[in-house]
């Protein structure tokens, strides 16, 4: 269960960091919503997770965790650099500032 929850925040962070920078009840934040959820529901039939209603506050939690996270790591690096949609985009971009500024 452990595996899944944490498969579940690391999916979420991404759509997270999407959703604080886009419209809220666009159709860009609906999508951010609602796309993991088929994604949560494939991890949960293929690590065997099942469906026990016991198992769903965890899940929930999860799933606002991750896009919370998401959206607090958006927040932050909005301050002190320019950002975009696509958390893997900035990640790679602030990479190559940092080895930029370095020389």
């Amino acid at each position: 269960m452990g595996m899944v929850l944490s498969l579940v925040i690391l999916v979420n962070i991404p759509f997270g960091y999407w959703r604080e920078n886009v419209k809220k009840f666009s159709w860009q934040w609906f999508i951010s919503v609602h796309l993991p959820v088929p994604v949560i529901m494939f991890l949960r039939i293929r690590l065997g997770t099942g469906w026990e209603l016991a198992t769903y506050p965890f899940i929930v939690g999860a799933y606002f965790s991750g896009q919370w996270l998401g959206a607090k790591w958006h927040r932050n690096w909005k301050k002190s650099m320019r950002v975009s949609n696509c958390l893997l985009y900035d990640i790679v971009r602030s990479r190559w500032i940092i080895i930029i500024l370095s020389r």
